[in-house]
């Protein structure tokens, strides 16, 4: 992290914000063994520059990971860049180009990854839903209004595509359904996929899901993601409340013992945030952090052994 010209305020909200921290219990991630992977939807982020202690708090929640998918990322990119340069030059961003129509609210999708633990191998892409030949044309009976964000990476001998999405909010749940069935349909199809990127798969993003009782997380986990049990249970929310479902992060794994069942939730909250901005209302607090918690899960890199108990069998 770069400390350079922070003020004793900025220095003392940092601490308090690493207590806090410390509560979730993250644990670290070993080179070529483990990753730390989280999601998080920071509001509106780039609408409006946000200040330098805020900058400051979203580095210090970042640098808890090895790479980190970011929602609600809109297309003025200067506080992203602002982040990086706190972070230091280790830490590198992919992202997807902003949707400017009503329905893209103008947003885009980011990566922000350590590359001393994650290396970006190439494939950054739009999900690209199946199409059918009508006439002289190839259509798409999917309408994404934020189509997901794919990236590859790997760590060691560990290849992974993240795919990242923030479904609509509509008018109702049941305007959710059909985008996020499709997302599951289409996560599956792409991890059956003789030549993909990665086919240990992570998906991530702001689903708008209310609870893990709603048809809408039944529809996301039909088609083989998982979630650790620590994020199933009934008392886990990511809105500053903790009592609503919205944020996901689940896997596809390709060898089973890269899911390890660890994962948790990140609260900088914790019911006051006074202490981090002591001259900020609540609603203004969530235009300089977020009114999403951050949601993390740990994966396991290492599948040697699985590769040549594959070579030993012939």
């Amino acid at each position: 992290m770069n400390y350079e010209g922070i003020t004793t305020e900025i220095a003392r909200g940092l601490l308090e914000l690493r207590a806090r921290i410390a509560q979730a219990k993250i644990p670290s991630s070993k080179l070529d063994e483990t990753l730390n992977i989280a999601t998080w939807n920071v509001r509106e982020f780039g609408r409006k520059p946000r200040t330098k202690t805020a900058l400051y708090y979203i580095a210090e929640i970042l640098r808890q990971f090895d790479l980190i998918g970011l929602q609600e990322v809109r297309d003025n990119l200067g506080d992203l860049n602002r982040v990086l340069e706190i972070l230091g030059p280790d830490w590198h961003a992919v992202y997807s180009d902003a949707m400017t129509d009503a329905g893209g609210n103008r947003e885009r999708i980011a990566y922000v990854y350590d590359r001393r633990a994650v290396a970006f191998t190439g494939l950054a892409a739009q999900a690209q839903p199946p199409r059918t030949k009508r006439g002289m044309e190839y259509l798409s009976d999917i309408s994404w209004w934020r189509r997901p964000y794919m990236v590859s990476f790997h760590s060691g001998n560990f290849d992974f595509v993240c795919i990242s999405a923030h479904i609509r909010w509509g008018n109702s749940e049941r305007d959710r359904l059909p985008e996020i069935e499709a997302l599951a349909d289409w996560v599956y199809a792409k991890a059956q996929e003789k030549d993909a990127d990665g086919k240990d798969l992570i998906v991530m993003g702001d689903f708008n899901v209310p609870s893990e009782k709603s048809p809408l997380f039944q529809a996301l986990t039909a088609r083989g993601l998982r979630v650790p049990d620590k994020l199933l249970r009934s008392t886990f929310g990511s809105n500053l409340e903790k009592n609503k479902r919205y944020d996901q992060i689940l896997q596809m794994p390709e060898y089973p013992e890269s899911f390890t069942n660890a994962g948790g939730v990140l609260d900088f909250y914790q019911g006051d945030h006074t202490p981090l901005f002591p001259r900020l209302t609540k609603q203004a607090m969530t235009y300089q952090l977020s009114d999403h918690l951050p949601l993390w899960v740990q994966i396991n890199t290492n599948t040697e052994e699985h590769t040549l108990r594959a070579l030993a069998e012939g």
